[in-house]
């Protein structure tokens, strides 16, 4: 079958990859003159693991080539994904759908036969519906222009893997003729038994924003425990180990910290509190909004924690970081909270120093006043504090006793709760760690 891939970013790239996979003919189509260039020559547009095999693969074969424009988009193929972002709002917590509305209707405007357009990004509930009456006042009475809405589970740091092998799929629509063309192109994933929920489109928006939203509760709820823990003396890991064998809670998502990041959760979060309190359902707004806060109240737990062991201010002393990444595995910062962190800390008068495996490069981009590293014991020359804020493995490797010899004062916040605080504290440090009391850390 011929599908067209608009937006090759994050989610595009691997889901056209992917497609390719299941042996379709795939036309990708991105506005960004990099991600554009970087497919056009075989390359991936960004840092994952994986994709850059599987596109220089598809690339070559012929599988997977680029177009510049909706009209060969729709000369190409009768079945197009949209997988543009929807960023939150600059002045808002919702939703920005302009990419996503400029994608659907250009599509739309220069379809010449019955096309199918399955939208893919995330996007609010009711957003399906209402893009399915502007598309009838753009597109030709004589063609057919039927809309889906089909959105990813796609983890960064596994989204090849994700993307060719799905968890499940989820499928809303408002007609059995849809229902049917999305099938056959999705014909090699159903006969290797991968879950398809059909619906109707709101139901099937709401299904990636509940997905986010629970985990974002669940990451929140440990978290919110995580703080009694600290103030009462108890250890949120053995706590969470406790929480995880319970087969109604489990052990997915439940690892306290520094809490989540990343281009999804937090902004669709936000965007659902957003369209929560549009409808008038204050239950769910407030619920995502507490949610929210007591992630970012983790941000600046770890920030007073650096004043509390600097002796009640950062400024003029030299911070170590490790970690930027909002999670290990990928070279993304968006919504970072260890980003988030380090740049507080320079704001309040800190030399902070950066190291992390794979994203200085956007390091370096969006906090030029940061200095940055690849190697995290050259960070650590002269530091008065180390946070670990992004769980690499390569930070767990290094020993604690020669990266004390390299600090001004062997000072530490794991703020990931995946350092071994024994360990740590034999080799002289002082350590701390959100979750568990700084007595038993400091007894460990």
């Amino acid at each position: 079958m011929r599908v067209s891939v608009i937006g090759c970013g994050r989610l595009g790239a691997p889901y056209a990859a992917a497609l390719a996979d299941l042996g379709h003919l795939v036309l990708g189509m991105d506005t960004d003159p990099g991600t554009a260039s970087a497919l056009n020559a075989g390359r991936a547009p960004f840092d994952e693991p994986g994709l850059s095999e599987s596109i220089a693969r598809h690339h070559a074969s012929g599988a997977l080539v680029m177009g510049g424009s909706y009209a060969a988009a729709v000369a190409h193929a009768a079945v197009h994904f949209v997988c543009v972002p929807t960023p939150q709002e600059e002045n808002g917590s919702g939703a920005d759908l302009r990419a996503l509305t400029a994608a659907v209707l250009g599509l739309a405007a220069a379809a010449e036969s019955h096309t199918v357009i399955v939208v893919k990004s995330s996007v609010p509930v009711g957003t399906t519906a209402r893009l399915a009456e502007q598309v009838a006042a753009v597109a030709r009475r004589d063609v057919r222009v039927e809309l889906a809405y089909s959105p990813d589970f796609l983890r960064e740091s596994t989204s090849v893997q994700d993307a060719a092998r799905p968890s499940r799929i989820v499928l809303g629509v408002a007609s059995h003729a849809v229902e049917s063309v999305l099938r056959e192109a999705w014909s090699g994933w159903l006969a290797a038994g991968v879950p398809l929920v059909v619906g109707d489109w709101a139901t099937a928006e709401l299904a990636k924003s509940a997905a986010n939203a629970f985990l974002a509760t669940k990451m929140s709820f440990v978290n919110a425990m995580a703080a009694v823990c600290e103030a009462s003396g108890a250890d949120v890991t053995t706590l969470a180990a406790s929480l995880a064998l319970d087969p109604r809670i489990g052990s997915a998502m439940l690892a306290s910290g520094l809490g989540f990041g990343g281009s999804c959760i937090p902004k669709d979060i936000r965007a659902l509190s957003a369209r929560a309190g549009e409808l008038e359902v204050p239950e769910a707004a407030e619920l995502f909004r507490v949610v929210d806060r007591i992630n970012l109240r983790r941000q600046r737990r770890v920030a007073a924690l650096a004043r509390e062991l600097l002796g009640g201010s950062v400024a003029g002393r030299r911070i170590a970081v490790w970690g930027a990444a909002f999670k290990p595995g990928t070279d993304d910062t968006r919504e970072s909270p260890a980003l988030a962190v380090a740049v507080d800390l320079h704001r309040a008068g800190a030399s902070v120093v950066v190291s992390d495996p794979k994203a200085l490069g956007a390091v370096a981009h969006q906090c030029p006043a940061l200095t940055c590293t690849a190697d995290p014991l050259e960070a650590l020359d002269g530091a008065d504090l180390l946070l670990h804020l992004t769980e690499w493995a390569v930070f767990r490797q290094v020993d604690p006793a020669v990266a004390a010899a390299r600090m001004a004062g062997a000072r530490v916040i794991d703020a990931r709760c995946v350092l071994d605080a024994g360990v740590w504290v034999r080799a002289g440090w002082t350590f701390r760690a959100l979750g568990l009391s700084p007595v038993e850390a400091d007894a460990a």
